[in-house]
């Protein structure tokens, strides 16, 4: 398996579908790694040990978290399983936070907002470098802007995960433009 693949992979498993190699996730997300190998391998796929601690250690996006002990793993956010409710603390978001998207999606975001969809909340960037590449994984990319911070005065949560990615419930039309 190559990295890329296993890191896609071990997002799949921990985001979405731990049952799919026989795993159980406790309610912060944690997962035992030799579990999560051990139902890999059991499913045919070539999945090591040192692939999952490679693919915390890999990429700019920090998608995983390592316990203190080397022996349980996380996503840390992205998670559409209902067995994960990851405690975030509320923050207060900066001003403005960015979210890239495909053009396509644009007429859908205009009408109802931005919507987790199968996910427990909305992803949101800090800089708008980083929704343009979250944008081109859906097509032809497109940055909305988001006023974080008139939707916070008015009472919506917002929380920041581990790797600096926003997260909020959703966004109502009108507080997008761009």
């Amino acid at each position: 398996m190559t990295p890329e693949s296993a890191s896609k992979f071990i997002a799949y498993v921990l985001r979405h579908a731990p049952e799919s190699v026989g795993l159980r996730l406790d309610a912060e997300g944690w997962a035992d790694i030799d579990a999560l190998v051990a139902g890999a391998v059991a499913g045919g796929r070539d999945l090591a040990r040192a692939d999952v601690v490679q693919a915390v250690d890999s990429g700019t996006k920090k998608r995983y978290e390592l316990s203190a002990d080397g022996r349980r793993i996380r996503a840390l956010q992205g998670h559409s399983t209902q067995q994960v409710s990851r405690g975030f603390e509320a923050l207060a978001p900066p001003a403005l936070l960015f979210h890239g998207t495909a053009t396509r999606f644009l007429d859908a975001i205009r009408a109802h907002g931005l919507l987790p969809g199968a996910r427990q909340h909305v992803h949101l960037s800090a800089d708008e470098a980083t929704a343009v590449q979250v944008g081109r994984r859906h097509g032809k990319a497109h940055v909305l802007v988001v006023d974080a911070g008139r939707m916070h005065a008015l009472g919506h949560a917002f929380h920041c995960a581990e790797n600096g990615v926003w997260l909020t419930a959703a966004v109502p039309p009108e507080f997008l433009s761009g």
